[in-house]
């Protein structure tokens, strides 16, 4: 309910569009938390040499230099438009302000959302950054997976719609109607999502729940895969 859109993407967004990857630039959010820690530029490394440290991971998430934001007025990167502050900013930064005001986050995206190499990164570092729901014309199968395994809603434009053709362009306020997962599959399997506009316009479409199974269905219900199975081991 209420959530402002981190990323409004196009098609084929891949999972090394998404994970963090490649040296750490000097100039983003994960270098400037790496400085604050007493690490000189010099041994900021890559990210991949840094996995086991979440506050680095999460900083490099949708950070890759070639990523296009429709968000970010054309700056290529990983940037977009903080809507608290109306300013373009790293993408982490605005990430931040929604979280100190418990506003959840979305992504806009077109076909073959996570496509690529499986990356668990590309789910878990959206989900440390608040990303509760990511709505697309179509997801890579195994993404999907993993976006569900870290509590992150994926939902399906109905075919032959998209953000572009329902007049959505990322400044919206995104709710998705209440579903059901108390027999595993979503109930309903189409859902009702409402994007309410600067201007006070509202824009109401249909979209595809896309968890496919009743085991998914838990894992989302639970908030997660983790979740579930250390709810299944305490009832153990």
């Amino acid at each position: 309910e209420g959530a402002r859109v981190l990323g409004n993407f196009g098609d084929f967004i891949t999972t090394d569009h998404i994970s963090p990857a490649g040296a750490i630039a000097p100039d983003m959010p994960a270098a400037e938390y790496l400085e604050t820690h007493g690490v000189a530029p010099a041994d900021f490394n890559t990210y991949g040499s840094r996995r086991g440290n979440h506050e680095v991971m999460m900083r490099g998430t949708f950070a890759n230099g070639k990523l296009q934001n429709k968000l970010a007025d054309g700056r290529k990167g990983g940037w977009t438009r903080d809507f608290t502050t109306s300013e373009i900013t790293p993408l982490y930064y605005a990430a931040e302000n929604y979280a100190a005001s418990d506003t959840p986050a979305a992504v806009l995206a077109g076909k073959m959302y996570g496509s690529g190499s499986s990356r668990d990164w590309a789910a878990k570092g959206p989900m440390l950054l608040g990303v509760r729901v990511a709505i697309a014309e179509s997801f890579e199968r195994i993404h999907r997976s993993n976006l569900i395994g870290m509590g992150i809603l994926p939902l399906q434009f109905i075919e032959g719609q998209n953000a572009e053709t329902l007049g959505l362009d990322g400044s919206e306020v995104i709710t998705v109607a209440p579903i059901d997962f108390s027999a595993g599959l979503p109930s309903p399997a189409v859902v009702k999502v409402t994007a309410e506009k600067p201007d006070g316009g509202v824009v109401t479409f249909d979209a595809i729940v896309r968890i496919d199974t009743p085991t998914e269905g838990r894992y989302y219900e639970n908030g997660g895969i983790l979740q579930y199975v250390l709810r299944d081991l305490i009832k153990g």
